[in-house]
């Protein structure tokens, strides 16, 4: 209440969870309330967490009519009250919110509660995970048929090509990022570095090293729910979609993370180039478990259009050291900073259940103390590597398949995520290309 308090010019709050799809779902209600949301949570069906990209019922889901679609009980995250800058009615606060069960157990079903399980194992192991994302997204004028890139608040053009690394590219629309930095500080949203893409309007923006993966997916989660946001009142869209434009590279989400000791000490440092046994294991972990877990680092139809050779994101399982082909990458620096970039992702994902993946698999490396194949040098694509589902509906039988899903995530949940991909796949079938891109242009 703290924040309210200094706040008093906010009327309206907004309570939100992720789905599975990693779509806030909650409501509104007056700030005069919050004391008892506070003290009370509110309540959703358990089936909200497990609603489709449309937002509808997962059919003969044992969530809906089986079980008369009960509630569970929502509570805030250690995240607080936080602004939303984007809206233009009056000032509006932002909760954040995960769901238990009436009697205090954590919902299984919920994404952020599947990373708390993952992040309590290491807690367990005496470790602590440091984690950072990296996420691309393009500015768009969705306003005609045709996406292209927005005219610049600043000049009125428009540029045709993408400019990687380009001033040029990041001062068109300084306006927009200045306020969008300006936000971040206001979430306590960790954003960094800032560099124009090889798309045009394409973008990409650094968040800080955390050592705790619930708080760097939190911050990933609500990046995105901004950058759209302030993007929408600046009159143009922001899309983390995979692949918006068919002849440009796509949007990934790169994480990069490092394992502490309870004393502070980097497990992937060696003190040289090559790092540490447990690096190696925990590269082996997620290669092993890479192909059952493209279906959350690729969770939409449109995420296998940026899959594909050639087009800066991996598509082979191999590791590498500084190598942006590799579906793994160990960049080079200190040895104290050293650590694993996992390029997998696109920007479509839901973070929660990412980290989550990638975490759980680099654990079960280390603890199982595999070791994985030598790291490859040279294309990825000139590589003999097997290779990720080419598909959606292979990596939905992929994941259903996968020990080692079964083994970082909750039945319920996997159980729960087959479903809504199941739903998905089969009705997208009827969508064109342009309903496909009306679709999750927003929505993801």
């Amino acid at each position: 209440m703290n924040w309210l308090k200094e706040h008093p010019e906010v009327k309206t709050i907004r309570v939100a969870a992720a789905d599975l799809n990693g779509v806030a779902r909650g409501k509104r209600i007056p700030a005069r309330y919050a004391g008892k949301l506070l003290e009370e949570g509110t309540k959703f069906p358990y089936s909200v967490l497990n609603l489709d990209i449309w937002g509808e019922d997962v059919e003969d889901s044992p969530l809906v009519f089986e079980s008369g679609d009960p509630d569970g009980l929502l509570l805030p995250t250690e995240r607080g009250f936080l602004p939303m800058p984007w809206l233009d009615a009056a000032p509006t606060a932002l909760l954040p919110l995960w769901m238990f069960h009436p009697d205090g157990r954590p919902y299984e079903g919920d994404p952020r509660q599947a990373l708390a399980r993952v992040a309590d194992r290491y807690k367990q192991a005496g470790l602590t995970p440091v984690v950072a994302t990296e996420l691309e997204f393009f500015l768009i004028d969705d306003s005609g048929r045709t996406l292209r890139v927005p005219p610049s608040p600043r000049s009125g053009k428009r540029r045709t090509g993408g400019e990687v690394l380009s001033l040029r590219a990041l001062d068109a629309f300084d306006q927009f990022f200045t306020t969008l930095y300006d936000a971040c500080e206001g979430m306590d949203i960790p954003a960094d570095t800032a560099i124009s893409e090889a798309g045009p309007g394409q973008f990409e923006i650094n968040l800080m090293h955390q050592a705790d993966p619930l708080k760097a997916a939190d911050d990933t989660w609500l990046f995105k729910m901004l950058v759209k946001g302030i993007a929408r009142s600046y009159g143009f869209a922001a899309s983390f979609m995979a692949k918006p434009y068919e002849a440009f590279s796509g949007n990934g989400m790169h994480m990069h993370f490092s394992i502490l000791t309870e004393d502070g000490r980097n497990i992937f440092d060696d003190g040289g180039e090559l790092g540490t046994p447990a690096l190696r294991q925990a590269v082996a972990g997620c290669l092993r478990a890479m192909p059952g877990s493209t279906l959350l680092f690729a969770p939409h139809e449109n995420s296998y259009d940026r899959l594909v050779p050639n087009a800066h994101a991996p598509t082979g399982i191999g590791w590498a050291y500084e190598n942006r082909t590799a579906a793994i990458r160990i960049p080079s620096g200190p040895p104290r900073s050293r650590r694993i970039e996992h390029r997998v992702a696109g920007g479509d994902v839901n973070p929660y259940l990412t980290i989550a993946a990638i975490l759980g698999a680099a654990l079960d490396g280390i603890q199982d103390g595999l070791e994985p194949p030598p790291a490859f040098k040279g294309n990825a694509y000139d590589q003999n590597l097997a290779q990720l589902p080419g598909d959606w509906g292979a990596a939905i039988e992929a994941f259903d398949a996968c020990p080692q899903i079964r083994r970082i995530f909750p039945e319920h949940l996997v159980d729960n995520y087959l479903m809504t991909k199941r739903q998905e796949l089969h009705y997208m079938a009827e969508l064109s290309d342009e309903e496909t891109v009306e679709l999750y242009l927003d929505t993801v």
